[in-house]
C-alpha cells in the first residue's frame, strides 16, 4: 500500500535550543542592555531618543507592512524590536530622525519582507539596512559629527581627558590606536556609537547567550580568532608603526556586537560545522583586511555582507556519510 508522505522545508532557524523565537529575541535584548545603558549614561537623553525612534520605528513598520499584506502582526515575536535595538547601538547619540525613519525602513522592508519575513532572509536585516544608509548618508552616521570634535571622554563623562580625534579608525595605525588602553576600550572611555563603547557589556551579554544556548560559540570563536590572525600577521610583518595590533582590532569599532550578536542572527549564518568556521574565519579576515588596506574604516558591516553572499554556497560543505554503497545481487 502506497503512502504519501510530505516533505517539509521550514524557515531558519534549523539549529536551536528550542525555545520561541520570541524567547530568544527578548534574552538577546537583554543580553544587550548593559552596552545600550552604559550607552545611554554616557550620552545622555540623546542616546536614549536614538534607541527609543529605532526600536519604535522599527516595529511600526513591521505593524504597517503585516497590515499592508493581509498577515497577522508579528511585532509579538520581539524580532522587530530587537533589530532596532541592534541598529540603534551602531548610531552615535545624534542622528536626525528623518535618517532613523528611512534606515528602520530599509531594514524591515528589504532586510525582511520582501524575502518572506523573519528566516528566509540571505542578509542579516540589521547590517543590510546600516550599510545601505551609511553608503547614503554617511556623514549623519559618524561620531565626530555628533559630538563635539577632538575629545575623549572619561568613564563619567563629566570633562574630556584627552584631546584625541574621537573616531578610534586613522588607517588603524599603531599610533592612533596606543591613544587607547586595553582598560578604556573596555569601559567605554572613549567616544563610539551608543551600543559598542562598553566593550566589557557587550562581552558579559555575549557570554549569556552562548550560555543559555542561543549563539553558537564556534561562529563567535572563529570570528575573533580571524581578525587576531590577521591583525597579528599585519602588525608583525606591515611596515613599523602602520598596523595597530590585535587587542585593538579586536576590542574596538563594531567587532565585538558582531562576534556576540550579528553570529546569533540565524537565517543569514551556517548551521554545520566546518560552514561555521569558514564563515567565521573569512569575516574576520575580510574585516582586518578592508580596515588595514580598504576605504572603509570599520569593515565589519562589509564583511558580514561579503560573507552572507556565501552563506548559502557555504552550507553546502557537509561531512561525507559513513559506510560504502553495495549494489544489490
Amino acid at each position: 500500500m502506497e503512502t504519501n508522505k510530505k516533505f517539509v522545508v521550514s524557515y531558519a532557524p534549523h539549529c536551536h535550543n528550542g525555545d520561541r523565537i520570541s524567547k530568544k529575541s527578548y534574552n538577546m535584548m537583554l543580553a544587550a542592555l548593559p552596552a545600550v545603558f552604559f550607552g545611554i549614561l554616557q550620552y545622555g537623553i540623546a542616546a536614549l531618543s536614538v534607541i527609543c525612534l529605532c526600536v519604535s520605528t522599527a516595529m511600526a513598520w513591521e505593524l504597517i507592512f503585516n497590515r499592508i499584506m493581509k498577515q497577522p502582526p508579528t511585532i509579538g515575536d520581539g524580532n522587530a524590536a530587537l533589530t532596532g535595538l541592534l541598529l540603534g547601538m551602531l548610531m552615535p547619540p545624534v542622528v536626525p530622525w528623518w535618517v532613523i525613519l528611512t534606515m528602520t525602513f530599509v531594514t524591515i522592508l528589504i532586510g525582511k519582507v520582501i524575502w518572506g519575513g523573519m528566516g528566509g532572509n540571505p542578509f542579516n536585516p540589521v547590517i543590510l539596512g546600516y550599510a545601505i544608509t551609511r553608503l547614503s548618508w554617511g556623514g549623519f552616521m559618524d561620531v565626530d559629527a555628533s559630538l563635539a570634535p577632538g575629545y575623549i571622554f572619561d568613564f563619567n563623562m563629566a570633562n574630556p581627558i584627552v584631546a584625541v580625534k574621537s573616531a578610534i579608525w586613522d588607517g588603524a595605525g599603531a599610533d592612533a590606536a596606543s591613544a587607547f588602553s586595553t582598560k578604556a576600550l573596555l569601559l567605554g572611555q572613549h567616544c563610539g556609537t551608543i551600543g559598542t563603547m562598553f566593550g566589557l557589556g557587550l562581552i558579559v551579554g555575549g557570554l549569556y547567550l552562548i550560555i543559555r544556548g542561543y549563539l553558537r560559540w564556534e561562529l563567535c570563536l572563529s570570528y575573533l580568532a580571524g581578525v587576531i590572525v590577521t591583525a597579528t600577521l599585519f602588525s608583525a610583518f606591515g611596515p613599523e608603526g602602520k598596523y595597530a595590533g590585535a587587542t585593538f582590532h579586536v576590542l574596538a569599532g563594531f567587532t565585538l556586537i558582531a562576534a556576540f550578536f550579528f553570529m546569533a542572527e540565524d537565517s543569514s549564518t551556517p548551521i554545520n560545522l566546518i560552514p561555521m568556521v569558514i564563515y567565521g574565519v573569512g569575516a574576520g579576515v575580510l574585516t582586518i583586511l578592508i580596515r588595514n588596506i580598504g576605504n572603509y574604516a570599520d569593515g565589519v558591516i562589509y564583511a558580514f555582507l561579503l560573507m552572507n553572499v556565501l552563506n548559502p554556497l557555504l552550507d553546502n560543505i557537509r561531512p561525507k556519510a559513513l559506510g560504502k554503497v553495495v549494489e544489490n545481487e
